[in-house]
C-alpha cells in the first residue's frame, strides 16, 4: 500500500501513515524507509514541496504557536486528507501601545476630531469671559456708587451761592465714616470741621438727605446777632453767606431767642436744654448746621442739632447742573415723565455748562 503524507500544524516535520495506521514522526530532512520504498521512490518526500508548505506558517497570524518537537504527538484525526489541510492567513494584528500607569483608556480619536472641539470650546469661553468681566465691573461700580461715592441733587436754594438749585453732586461717603482701630491707618478719614459742606440725614425724617455748612462742632458756643454769626465769642468771616431780605427777623437773625415760627421737636429740646447765657452750646456727638442763604434756609435754628451718626459724607464736585423747578428735582421718581420731556426739549439750553465739574471746597472758620 502506498504511503500518504500530510502536515501536522503542531510540529515542524512530517508524519508517515503506514498501512497499519500508526503515525511515525519524521524530522525535516530525513528519509522515511517503508516497505514500498524499495520498489519505487517516494515523490512526496522531496524538499521543495516541504519548503513551500513550511513557508506559510511564518507569516503573522493568530494561530497558536506549535509545541516543541519532542512533545508527544496527538492522535491523528480519522482519514486525514492532505489536500484539506489549509493554512488560514489573517491580517496582522496591531500591537496595542502600553499606557502609563493610572491612565484611563479611551477610544481611538483621530487628531482631526480633537482640533474642531478645542476651537468650539475656545469660541464659547471668549463670550463667557467677556460677560463675567462686565458683571464684575458692574458689581464693583455698584459697590462704589453705594459705599464710596454717591450722587445727590440740590432741590432748593438754601445753599446759594455755593450750591444752587439743580446742581448734581458726587459725595464722598468715606471721608466722615466712623473710624475703626485698623482702618484709621489705612483709609483717609477726617473729622467734621467748622466750615465744611456736609451731606447728612435730616434729623426729623432720616429718609431725606440735606446738605448744609457746619458752623459748630461739639463744645462750641453759638449765637446770631443781627445776621452776624459768633462762635465762642468771635464773629465769623463768611464770604460765602448771602442775605436776601433787608429786614431783621427777631428769631432768625437774633438767635437764640423766643421763636416766632413753628419749631420741630428737636429744636424745642435744644432751646430748653442747650441754651446757656444767650448762646447755644453744642453737645458731644452733635453738630450745628446752617445754610449759606441765611434768609431762606431751614437749618439747625429750626430743627436742632445733627447727630454724628446722621452724617453721610462730603461733597466732592458738581458733575452736572440743570435748571429745573424744585418739584421736579425733589420728586422721588427723579426720571418722571415731565422731567424726561423737559430734558429732551431743553437739555443743551438749560444745562449750566460753566458749573459742570466744579470742585466743592469748605471754608476754614477760626
Amino acid at each position: 500500500m502506498a504511503a500518504h503524507f500530510y502536515v501536522d500544524p503542531r510540529i515542524h516535520g512530517e508524519l508517515i501513515v503506514d498501512d497499519t495506521g500508526v503515525n511515525q514522526p519524521l524530522e525535516t530532512g530525513q528519509t522515511a524507509e517503508t516497505p514500498a520504498q524499495a520498489h519505487e521512490p517516494v515523490e512526496a518526500a522531496q524538499p521543495a514541496p516541504l519548503d513551500a508548505v513550511q513557508a506559510k506558517p511564518e507569516e503573522p497570524s493568530e494561530t497558536v504557536q506549535s509545541e516543541p518537537a519532542d512533545a508527544v504527538p496527538a492522535e491523528p484525526e480519522a482519514s486525514p486528507q492532505p489536500e484539506r489541510v489549509d493554512v488560514v492567513q489573517t491580517d496582522p494584528v496591531e500591537t496595542p501601545r502600553a499606557e502609563p500607569a493610572g491612565a484611563v483608556q479611551t477610544g481611538h480619536v483621530e487628531p482631526a476630531q480633537i482640533e474642531p472641539l478645542e476651537d468650539s470650546q475656545a469660541e464659547q469661553e471668549i463670550p463667557r469671559n467677556w460677560i463675567a468681566e462686565w458683571c464684575l465691573m458692574a458689581i464693583a461700580l455698584l459697590f462704589a456708587m453705594t459705599g464710596l461715592v454717591q450722587s445727590y441733587v440740590i432741590p432748593t436754594v438754601s445753599m446759594e451761592s455755593t450750591l444752587i438749585q439743580g446742581d448734581h453732586l458726587l459725595v464722598d461717603k468715606l471721608a466722615y465714616a466712623p473710624i475703626g482701630r485698623l482702618s484709621r491707618y489705612l483709609l483717609p478719614y477726617e473729622r467734621v470741621k467748622r466750615g465744611d459742606v456736609v451731606v447728612f440725614r435730616y434729623p426729623v425724617d432720616i429718609r431725606q438727605n440735606y446738605v448744609k455748612r457746619c458752623i459748630g462742632i461739639p463744645g462750641d458756643r453759638i449765637k446770631v446777632v443781627n445776621k452776624r454769626v459768633f462762635v465762642n465769642g468771635k464773629e465769623l468771616n463768611e464770604p460765602y453767606a448771602i442775605h436776601r431780605t433787608p429786614y431783621i427777623d427777631s428769631y432768625r437773625d437774633n438767635f437764640p431767642s423766643y421763636p416766632n415760627v413753628h419749631l420741630a421737636e428737636p429744636a424745642l429740646i435744644m432751646m430748653e436744654k442747650n441754651v446757656v447765657k444767650g448762646e447755644v452750646v453744642v453737645p458731644q456727638g452733635q453738630y450745628f448746621m446752617m445754610g449759606d442763604n441765611r434768609d431762606n434756609s431751614l437749618d439747625s435754628r429750626y430743627w436742632g442739632f445733627v447727630p454724628r451718626e446722621n452724617i453721610v459724607g462730603k461733597p466732592l464736585l458738581i458733575f452736572w447742573s440743570y435748571d429745573a423747578p424744585t418739584e421736579q428735582l425733589a420728586d422721588p421718581n427723579f426720571m418722571s415723565k415731565a422731567h424726561l420731556i423737559d430734558l429732551a426739549k431743553n437739555f443743551f439750553r438749560k444745562t449750566r455748562w460753566n458749573r459742570c465739574f466744579q470742585l466743592i471746597h469748605g471754608y476754614p472758620l477760626n
